[in-house]
């Protein structure tokens, strides 16, 4: 499927992929969908409800031609994650997962080293992995040879709102791996959205910014014109840093009084 940028065999042009949880009711959460302009949304397999039929369920309140991305989220070990990636993949026919392996309930910080692991396992299984991982180079290096299709680097701890708290290593990251690298978690307004592209980011995920906010729609309609802005300025390029000023209009043939 072409597009503007690729993960595994799927293209996308929309460079904001958003989530599924936390908002105050599953209308928003479509209404605020439809706002975004995304063409992905997370959805945390864990947290569908097995006794209700999907159209009361997250998955019957998604826009309609958008990929559902499963998430293995809630999983603490190797093992739990890759049984719900592969729920997963029975349940929509595709082979795209985002691997989540929590290592601290209080933090929500991925256990890098289970990551690490479940996305070997899970690759040669044949999943096409994209792995939530912390704002480590070296992580994000292993895990590209290993062959997932992107990296995840969180900017901030999940839903803390905070923005990106290490540009430097993010920059590291974009400048030390070829896969598509996709800011994951921690950002909180437009703002935040629009830095993570002017970065070089390949796209930004989000949730509790969008979901948690008191308009929800609003919000999701921000961040789509934020990304939209942050990739521009990337691609256009930035003027360099100066310690004084330079003048904007030339000083020769100024008239002299």
């Amino acid at each position: 499927m072409p597009g503007a940028y690729q993960l595994g065999s799927f293209g996308f042009d929309s460079r904001l992929i958003v989530g599924s949880g936390k908002y105050a009711d599953l209308d928003t959460q479509l209404e605020a969908t439809k706002a975004s302009g995304a063409e992905m949304i997370t959805v945390a397999l864990r947290r569908v409800p097995k006794n209700k039929p999907q159209s009361e369920s997250v998955l019957g309140y998604i826009p309609e031609g958008l990929t559902v991305l499963p998430n293995t989220a809630g999983c603490y070990n190797v093992r739990d994650a890759i049984t719900t990636a592969q729920l997963g993949r029975e349940l929509l026919g595709h082979s795209l997962v985002k691997l989540e392996v929590i290592g601290c309930e209080r933090t929500l910080f991925p256990d890098v080293a289970a990551t690490i692991e479940a996305a070997k396992e899970l690759i040669a299984d044949g999943f096409e992995v994209l792995p939530y991982v912390t704002d480590d180079p070296v992580a994000c290096q292993r895990l590209e040879a290993l062959g997932c299709v992107a990296v995840m680097p969180l900017a901030a701890p999940i839903g803390s709102g905070l923005g990106i708290q290490n540009p430097a290593n993010l920059r590291i990251i974009l400048e030390t791996v070829e896969c598509p690298v996709i800011v994951d978690a921690g950002v909180g307004v437009a703002s935040d959205a629009a830095l993570a592209m002017e970065l070089g980011a390949t796209a930004v995920l989000m949730n509790s910014g969008i979901a948690g906010a008191k308009d929800a729609v609003k919000m999701a309609r921000a961040m789509k014109h934020a990304i939209r802005a942050g990739r521009l300025a990337y691609e256009a390029g930035r003027i360099p840093r100066r310690l004084y000023a330079t003048a904007s209009s030339p000083l020769d043939g100024l008239a002299r009084f």
